[in-house]
């Protein structure tokens, strides 16, 4: 190594020479041997490297300096060195590529990242990574640290230290090794001393921070392109100070100067040319030549403006996930990656916080038509999201969903001006964003109604405060004038953006958006939309956020119809229940994404509860393992809280009207109820009539067809005839599956009492036959039925014929009433006798007289050609007489009772409630 005597002029513009004879101790210059001459000068605030790379020639990059430099060697003999330049080759034989920091955080991962390169077939490559996985945080750390005087900087600037040397030592080893720790330490020294400063200062400017931020940026770059030259493939890294140059912009942004970065590109190559280029994200230069960053996350913006300077093929992204979301993964499971966006919907997405790209990232590429390709460096077989221009007579564009994508953004107030003095004069929205500009608030999204009386906008909600009493100090005069109503804010608030090309413009999107939402009962504050036709904001409650997104994905997506379950009373028929759920469960998820949930599981004495959803195969198992004390306000919130799952739904499976008495409640909390309890809907009228009210009200479903056939859709054919103009004249049934069964059997020589006890015995009848016999439950379906039609009916109105003999109603147990039952056979079996000579059967009714506004339960006597004497076993039948069937009256008939049939009935309510909240029919 020759070491040359040197000195140089520097000519500012208008301005005398500058001359300098040797270097200052900052300073040095090395060559290998003329005429090769390396210089870099180390400013005092900072270094900077104005001269490097490779080649026999001197490089300046300070704009409109002329630099001339005579080079003298030991022996004497002078060398004069001239500047050439070479323009960089541009278009499609480049590829960019960015690497975050999780994709170089360890030696392992930069080794991964050199061989994606490597196996990148384009003739030249642009490389930018990040620094390390945690380094910026560390080095933002270390100025913090520093302006506070806290010792600790010295031991975390070792650690940072000490995290590059280990890598470096297993990545690289030799001259490559020696080279790179030698200009670490060099780093870490210049570090320390600028540390010091700033510690001594108590205060770092920003030009500081950002210098001290870049170096992690600076070290894996120089890490990496050591990996590639190992290879034997041609390779230079670049310290992008020395070509991207930024203008600060105002907004804690910064502009790239495409014009300046252009021409300092081209000296940069011509210095150092080579088809595989490692270079810096995050950081550049101001056109002062002093240090800057591109700002958090600014690594993409880096990528995105080289590949608009190079007018690259395309710019690849690679990050740790297979692409953009259709939602955020964490907070809805079924979110899908999207393979394609436009540039505006991915900007768009990225405005409202989804996790695509630094929001200015897709500014530069724009301007060349260049796609941005999303990819994972974990799972390269995925093929990741491509971001681009798709043409305006795309025909699969059309065919897509018209959203693309949802995004929320928390943590936001809503600030409320209201007022009648706001209508028609001019410049008061102006006068109400001034403020907001003069406190330095952000405004996330702005709404006015077209009236003029009043203007929301959300912003920041630390920055609320400082807004309000702007707002309320600069209109005082205005408040107490009465000109302004108020200024409202309404704090913890959430916003939700759907994001789609053409969304505006489709007919039924808002709809469907807002139908969403008010069926998973969320309540909407605000609204704007923009006529660029690419997103619909709505502002919520924040505690609704997650639950509003699941809604909204769920139901533009077509993902699994998720319903968070409570299932009450694992009896006979719950447990059926429980039963049939898990044996179609994969069919529901795969032919009609209906997911459906059982987040709890309650008897009277024992509950089970998930955060997950019980495993419906060892549900018994479970519950009598891991069961907990039974508390209904605990098992409500279990099903309804849980934010994942934007529907939930309380089926009862018992005749218990304790737990009836809850359904109002449950229904106003927007919790769906599905139940075979004919307790509510027969139970006292003003209840009943204050239950039906508030479910026409809201958007929160109440189905129960169980209560009146089991399984036979008898409430569903009712509704389906009063919704469709028809007139209900009388509803005449056979609507208990008992006592079908009793007096289907109860023929010939047979006692009563002889058909009840083989009844009993079979399981048709209650524990006590006597809440049978007394006709209560067949009356309960008689006002179900009447109330269904219109008529105002209580229990108390109708007339009951009771099957148990008035004496044997005070027994003091079921033995007591089948021991006792056979003495009072002969009064049925003379009744009997007397249809059978008249060529009739006997069979136990419920009527409902509509034209007379009645009810009746009672025995009646039907010709043996009548459908209602031609039943068997236990079904049950209802006929409809209406002004359309009045001569021949509808009938439903069919099996009326046992638990698989009433638990198939409330199956078919939970699927016709999957369906109502968006599930695919």
């Amino acid at each position: 190594m020759a070491t040359l005597k040197s000195s140089f002029t520097v000519s500012p513009p208008n301005s005398n020479p500058i001359r300098f004879g040797c270097f200052p101790p900052q300073c040095f210059l090395r060559v290998p041997k003329p005429p090769c001459v390396r210089k870099r000068l180390v400013f005092p605030r900072f270094r900077r490297t104005i001269g490097g790379g490779g080649g026999g020639l001197i490089r300046c990059e300070l704009p409109d300096f002329h630099l001339s430099a005579t080079a003298t060697t030991v022996s004497g003999v002078s060398t004069v060195i001239s500047v050439d330049q070479v323009q960089i080759p541009k278009g499609e034989m480049w590829s960019v590529h960015k690497f975050g920091g999780t994709c170089v955080g360890n030696s392992q991962r930069i080794r991964n990242v050199a061989e994606v390169i490597i196996n990148d077939n384009s003739e030249r490559k642009l490389v930018v990574v990040s620094a390390m996985s945690k380094v910026t945080d560390m080095m933002y750390d270390l100025i913090r640290k520093a302006q506070s005087r806290d010792d600790s900087y010295l031991s975390a600037l070792e650690a940072v230290l000490e995290k590059h040397r280990l890598t470096a030592r297993d990545l690289l080893d030799g001259d490559d090794l020696a080279s790179f720790l030698s200009h670490l330490h060099n780093d870490i020294s210049n570090l320390k001393a600028m540390l010091r400063a700033i510690y001594i200062a108590g205060h770092a400017s920003e030009s500081f921070s950002d210098f001290v931020a870049g170096h992690g940026e600076l070290w894996s770059a120089q890490m990496l392109s050591y990996v590639v030259r190992k290879t034997g493939l041609e390779c230079k890294w670049m310290d992008t100070r020395d070509v991207l140059i930024v203008n600060p912009t105002s907004s804690n942004q910064v502009d790239p100067d495409f014009g300046e970065s252009e021409k300092r590109l081209d000296k940069w190559f011509s210095l150092n040319p080579s088809k595989i280029i490692i270079a810096t994200g995050f950081i550049a230069s101001t056109p002062q030549n002093i240090p800057t960053t591109l700002k958090r996350d600014g690594s993409d913006f880096s990528a995105a403006i080289m590949g608009a300077l190079l007018r690259a093929r395309q710019v690849t992204i690679w990050t740790d996930v297979d692409g953009v979301y259709s939602a955020d993964p964490r907070k809805v499971n079924e979110a899908v990656i999207l393979q394609t966006l436009s540039y505006q919907e991915a900007w768009e997405m990225s405005y409202f916080g989804a996790n695509v790209l630094h929001p200015r990232t897709i500014i530069p590429v724009m301007r060349y038509n260049i796609p941005i390709v999303i990819r994972n460096i974990f799972n390269l077989s995925a093929p990741g999201t491509i971001i681009c221009q798709p043409p305006e007579d795309d025909y699969d564009l059309k065919l897509t969903t018209p959203v693309k994508g949802f995004a929320t953004i928390d943590n936001l107030a809503l600030i409320n001006v209201e007022g009648t003095g706001m209508a028609g004069v001019p410049g008061t929205a102006s006068d109400i964003f001034g403020c907001v500009k003069d406190v330095g608030a952000n405004v996330i999204m702005i709404s006015q109604a077209s009236s003029e009386h009043s203007v929301c906008f959300a912003v920041p909600e630390k920055e609320v405060n400082a807004v309000s009493e702007a707002l309320r100090s600069r209109f005082s005069e205005a408040l107490q004038a009465g000109r302004l109503s108020q200024i409202e804010v309404i704090p913890n608030c959430s916003i939700l953006a759907a994001v789609g090309q053409k969304m505006a413009s489709t007919p039924g999107v808002s709809c469907t958006l807002f139908s969403a939402l008010a069926k998973a009962n969320i309540n909407v504050r605000a609204i704007s939309q923009g006529c660029s036709e690419y997103n619909v904001t709505v502002v919520i409650k924040r505690e609704d956020s997650v639950k509003a997104l699941r809604a909204v994905h769920s139901r533009f997506f077509l993902s699994r119809t998720t319903l968070a379950m409570g299932i009450i009373g694992p009896g006979l028929i719950g447990a059926t229940l429980l039963d049939q759920l898990r044996d179609q469960a994969a069919v529901l998820k795969q032919e009609f994404n209906i997911d459906l949930r059982v987040m709890g599981i309650t008897g009277s004495k024992t509950m089970l509860l998930s955060d997950i959803g019980i495993d419906l195969s060892r549900w018994r198992e479970l519950l009598n393992e891991k069961g907990t004390e039974a508390n209904m306000d605990k098992f409500t919130q279990q099903v309804h809280g849980n934010h994942f799952i934007p529907n939930s739904v309380l089926v009862d499976c018992t005749a218990d009207s304790a737990i009836a008495s809850h359904y109002y409640d449950w229904l106003r909390k927007g919790i769906h109820v599905i139940t075979p309890n004919k307790k509510a809907n027969s139970g006292p009228l003003d209840q009943y009539l204050k239950l039906r009210d508030l479910q026409r009200k809201s958007y929160t479903h109440y189905f129960y067809e169980a209560t009146v056939g089991a399984g036979l859709p008898i409430i569903s054919t009712l509704r389906g005839l009063l919704e469709t103009g028809d007139k209900i004249l009388r509803i005449e049934g056979i609507c208990s599956g008992t006592l079908s069964y009793l007096f289907n059997n109860f023929v010939g020589d047979r006692s009563f009492s002889e058909v009840v006890a083989e009844a009993k015995n079979a399981g048709f009848t209650e524990p006590d036959p006597r809440d049978d016999l007394s006709g209560t439950d067949v009356a309960r379906k008689v006002i179900i039925l009447a109330r269904e039609s219109g008529l105002k009916l209580d229990l108390t109105d109708l007339p009951i014929r009771s099957l148990v003999p008035e004496p044997l109603k005070g027994c003091t147990s079921a033995e007591e009433f089948m021991e006792k039952l056979p003495q009072y056979d002969g009064d049925l079996a003379k009744e009997r006798l007397e249809a059978e000579n008249s060529g009739e059967v006997l069979r136990y009714v419920g009527v409902v007289d509509a034209v007379n506004q009645k009810g009746t339960v009672e025995l009646r006597r039907y010709k043996k050609e009548h459908p209602f004497a031609q039943l068997a076993g236990s079904d049950n039948i209802i006929a409809f007489t209406t002004t359309r069937y009045k001569d021949h009256p509808l009938i439903v008939r069919g099996p009326g009772a046992g638990a698989q049939v009433t638990a198939g009935g409330i199956f078919s309510d939970i699927l016709r409630l999957a369906s109502y909240l968006g599930a695919p029919s």
